[in-house]
């Protein structure tokens, strides 16, 4: 198609902003507000009370459009609207914004693009409405997918991210969805065992701009912004209507008698809080960046334990004293890790390199080839708590985060003040746990 742009529909779900007819194409795994059915509880039973609209990731949106660009390039014609399968095994479509052939006059110069516009539902995020463009081109046998950043998109030029220095601004798992993406694209047309040699080019029409209004040249991505994603949805957050759907979570969980519930940052952290405790569907509160909504509302309600879960670099700010994780609200105190390394047995040389380090990550990364535990110390002594909205509602609490490369998790019980446990340490010098996927 040619002309106008247009943005992702999903036949079936509430973000549909146009259902087209005989596409015999149904949404999976819904998070929208209709629901699907399920109890009334956990994740997608919080999304649903919001009333809020999700939307799509640059990783979706990226994947989307190198899946119609590669399609295009073996078939001759490019697929609108475009499905492809998220992590979770939703099916949503995109529709095309932008469809064209390059040709150099050799094989190896064909190259096929396709745009989507990203639909960021009615999350406040400053890439909706973006243009996110792929441009595929063919590479010799063997060659993989190669990535590269095209205009807007940035590059990684400081450690301490889940990327290597040099590399293009696209995140792990937007990159493991293109790569399976492509390869089944690649044995629809070339037959079994057909790889995907191709080199993706993923550029942000004024992503560059845009970037500017995030935390990119802060951490060293210049150029542009970040193609992100780990379930390829974006989770609106008004913080009135998610901190009331919190507080819904909480009763439905004691209402169903659950003694033990988990308050997760997002999708990577509830898995993790799932795997390390076996909690059900309604003992999850998707609690995004509001963990003192998760705090204050279980001191009235309380519950028997309570688990927090999130990345290192958010609980890091709640340990030390934030309850507002969001990135505009907080940030990560590299004093406050470095005081912690030396509590864990770092020299001053290594607190020094804490202190100095790119971000959370990186600290951590510092001090785990060092063998230092840097975990968080969970203070709970009587009247110097980091939360006083804590007080003492539930007989114990824990704490237990992806890291990207470890889990770990510490305790607390009563005003007993303790350090980090011992699964900490373990975990960290790399005794216990493992890679979180």
């Amino acid at each position: 198609m040619a002309g106008g742009l247009r943005r992702a529909w999903d036949v079936g779900s509430s973000v549909a902003e146009a259902q087209p007819q005989g596409t015999g194409h149904t949404g999976t795994g819904r998070t929208g507000p209709q629901g699907t059915g399920k109890a009334a509880g956990g994740r997608s039973a919080q999304l649903a009370h919001t009333g809020l609209r999700h939307g799509w990731t640059t990783g979706a949106c990226a994947t989307a459009a190198s899946t119609a660009a590669y399609t295009a390039l073996l078939s001759g014609e490019f697929p609108d609207p475009v499905a492809i399968t998220l992590p979770k095994g939703q099916t949503p479509s995109f529709a095309l914004a932008v469809e064209e052939l390059t040709v150099a006059g050799r094989r190896w110069a064909y190259r096929r693009h396709g745009g989507v516009v990203k639909d960021a539902g009615d999350d406040p995020d400053v890439t909706h409405g973006a243009l996110v463009r792929a441009t595929v081109r063919a590479l010799p046998p063997g060659s993989g997918v190669v990535f590269k950043a095209g205009p807007g998109v940035g590059t990684v030029t400081r450690p301490g991210l889940p990327l290597d220095v040099g590399e293009p601004a696209v995140n792990p798992v937007p990159r493991q969805m293109m790569r399976e993406h492509l390869a089944e694209v690649a044995a629809r047309y070339g037959g079994p065992g057909a790889a995907a040699d191709v080199e993706v080019e993923i550029s942000v029409d004024h992503g560059e701009e845009i970037a500017r209004s995030t935390w990119n040249p802060r951490l060293g991505i210049l150029g542009g912004l970040s193609i992100l994603g780990t379930t390829g949805i974006v989770v609106p957050y008004s913080c009135s209507a998610w901190i009331d759907s919190i507080r819904r979570g909480v009763d439905v969980a004691r209402a169903a008698g659950r003694r033990h519930v988990a308050g997760c940052t997002g999708s990577t952290s509830e898995k993790v809080a799932v795997a390390l405790h076996h909690l059900p569907e309604d003992a999850l509160l998707d609690m995004g960046d509001f963990a003192g909504a998760v705090l204050k509302y279980i001191r009235r309600h309380p519950v028997e334990r309570l688990t927090i879960c999130g990345g290192f670099a958010k609980l890091s700010k709640l340990a030390a004293g934030h309850l507002d994780l969001h990135s505009a609200r907080s940030q990560v105190d590299k004093g406050f890790l470095a005081e912690l390394a030396r509590r864990g047995g770092a020299d001053e040389a290594l607190a020094q390199a804490v202190a100095e380090a790119n971000t959370g990550l990186a600290a951590l990364q510092l001090c785990a080839a060092a063998g230092v535990p840097l975990g968080i110390w969970w203070r709970r002594r009587r009247g110097t708590s980091r939360w006083p909205c804590w007080g003492r509602p539930s007989r114990s609490m824990s704490s237990a985060s992806t890291g990207r490369a470890w889990w770990w998790g510490g305790r607390s019980r009563g005003d007993r003040g303790t350090s980090v446990s011992e699964a900490v340490r373990e975990a960290v010098r790399g005794r216990r746990g493992g890679p979180v996927r």
